[in-house]
């Protein structure tokens, strides 16, 4: 709070970023007991911008002066404004965080971005880069014309249409807390934690895959009833060797970026976890090899050392993974609304849904109508960047865990 006739000054500092240009600033500050109101800093490339708001009852051009000759002594330039209360504005904090990601975020794609927030009303407060590789990452903070359930319909939709349009993704999500206190994450397996379908795979075995392949993506598209489409896929496969689950599990490709995904988050503390219309025999050697806290998939039924075409128990559906989830929170003492759900198709709907974060990762219509998020770029690390955790922030941990910073 400034006090009666005060005056306010801010100062802008700009050149290149060197050590000592704070302390110098500062000192030049103190001399004239000043009060310090907000300060910001960004490094770009090397080039340092500085903003510092003061507020002082003696000599606001002596404080100028000062200033300037201070900046001039480290080779910075920086712009003085005495008065600037007048077009300062209160800061209440952003209402909403946009994480644009795109390969490349093209100059004209941001433009399309920046322009239609401003024609909502809606004013970007803070840019910063979150990602370089695999995609470009931007984080903005941005605070809203309304804040109320039709500004954030209004903002999501806005920012949908200039994704589609712009050729990038664009997440919105509620700026505060809540961001940044997830705490559980559950991945679907088929194309999303790993790539391709392990029922194409295994059905590949048995003559049948191309017959299977049409079935699951009529299930994803949400065409047919999952639990029947499992039905007829799993009936396929009667007769082969239960062997031949652990020659598939062996097989099995990562998508680009899990293992930092999943090493990221459990390095913060996350429980992390698969739920899958797939099947445990399969599924159980990810769980396993990523370090995994849970896992739900469907069972398949081996009699005899060989597969008999049927599901063992209750099938994990569409309504089973959203079940599953609740099931898992419930275990683990998070609130669904610090959940994360990722998935892909038509069954993962209902999980998505129920999550406080439900991302469609590649995935189909169908989910991405629902979705909180939707990344089209085949990297599962930009789960990451929604979350608030940079790729910066990434190398760093890996660095100090001594490990090699190529993609694993």
């Amino acid at each position: 709070m400034t006090v009666p006739h005060a005056t306010t000054v801010l100062m802008t500092v700009t050149g290149p970023d060197k050590p000592g240009v704070t302390s110098v600033l500062f000192a030049a500050l103190t001399r004239h007991g000043v009060e310090i109101l907000d300060v910001e800093q960004v490094v770009i490339r090397g080039r340092l911008v500085l903003g510092v708001l003061v507020s002082t009852e003696h000599d606001p051009e002596g404080l100028q002066e000062a200033v300037e000759q201070a900046m001039a002594s480290v080779g910075m330039h920086v712009d003085v404004e005495v008065n600037a209360e007048a077009r300062m504005a209160a800061r209440l904090g952003s209402s909403h965080v946009l994480v644009v990601l795109g390969r490349p975020v093209t100059a004209r794609a941001f433009t399309e971005v920046a322009r239609r927030l401003a024609a909502l009303g809606a004013n970007i407060d803070a840019i910063r880069r979150v990602a370089d590789y695999p995609v470009t990452g931007l984080e903005l903070l941005v605070s809203a014309a309304g804040d109320s359930p039709h500004a954030d319909t209004e903002l999501r939709s806005a920012m949908a249409e200039v994704a589609v349009r712009a050729g990038i993704d664009i997440a919105v999500e509620r700026a505060g807390l809540s961001r940044r206190a997830k705490r559980l994450v559950v991945f679907d397996v088929d194309s999303t934690l790993v790539q391709g379908e392990v029922i194409e795979l295994l059905a590949a075995h048995a003559g049948h895959e191309a017959e299977v392949r049409e079935i699951t993506e009529a299930a994803m598209r949400g065409e047919l009833d999952f639990t029947q489409s499992l039905q007829r896929r799993v009936a396929l496969l009667e007769g082969m060797p239960a062997g031949v689950l652990d020659k598939v599990a062996e097989t099995l490709e990562l998508t680009p970026g899990a293992r930092t995904t999943i090493r990221t988050l459990k390095r913060l503390g996350f429980r992390c976890g698969v739920v899958s219309g797939g099947f445990t025999q399969v599924v159980q050697r990810l769980v396993d090899e990523l370090g995994l806290d849970f896992c739900a998939a469907n069972e398949l039924e081996v009699h005899d050392g060989r597969l008999t075409g049927q599901v063992v128990g209750d099938v994990v559906d569409r309504a089973g993974k959203a079940a599953a989830l609740r099931s898992f929170a419930e275990r683990y003492g998070v609130p669904l609304a610090q959940c994360v759900a990722v998935g892909d198709g038509a069954n993962d709907i209902d999980m998505l849904s129920v999550a406080g974060l439900g991302v469609a990762f590649n995935a189909k219509p169908a989910l991405r109508e629902v979705a909180d998020a939707a990344l089209s770029y085949p990297y599962l690390d930009a789960v990451l960047f929604l979350l608030g955790v940079t790729r910066a922030e990434v190398e760093a941990a890996d660095a100090a865990d001594g490990l090699d910073l190529q993609r694993i």
